[in-house]
């Protein structure tokens, strides 16, 4: 069953890009949270938007917000598509997609490709908002942004 607006995350653990595990619940109090789901490192749509989530990155700063980017790559995959285009956020890696399945994110394009979702996540671990769009990869930054400022 797919989260939506006013339910609380589950806790979890996934290894980040440097091959350390990250707890969610380390934020939880502490930071609003911007959670991207998105399907392939070095990719086209992907690239896009984690070089646009990386121009604004100071913005959701300022907003008390970090971001979060979730595939299914490995850390090796992650922590070469981080320097390669100098990502300042968090990646982690979902390998058995048992977050991806936390969250019902839903698969796109006839069920081929893990799906694009941005979950806005307040301080107390609740979303505020859900942004799904294959297609509009530069409105995830905006909308995101746009939530935070009205939590805040």
């Amino acid at each position: 069953m797919a989260l939506k607006p006013g339910d609380k995350i589950s806790p979890f653990i996934l290894p980040d890009q440097h091959g350390k595990d990250f707890n969610i619940g380390s934020l939880l109090l502490k930071k609003s949270m911007v959670i991207y789901f998105y399907p392939k490192d070095e990719t086209a749509g992907c690239t896009k938007q984690a070089c646009a989530f990386r121009d604004s990155y100071q913005d959701f700063i300022d907003a008390g917000a970090e971001v979060i980017g979730i595939s299914s790559d490995d850390k090796e995959s992650h922590n070469n598509f981080a320097g390669h285009h100098r990502l300042p956020f968090i990646l982690l890696s979902d390998k058995d997609k048992s977050v991806r399945k936390l969250f019902g994110v839903p698969a796109d394009f006839l069920g081929m490709l893990p799906g694009r979702v941005t979950y806005i996540v307040d301080k107390m671990g609740v979303i505020r908002h859900i942004f799904n769009s294959q297609l509009r990869i530069e409105k995830h930054i905006s909308e995101s942004l746009r939530i935070l400022k009205e939590i805040e």
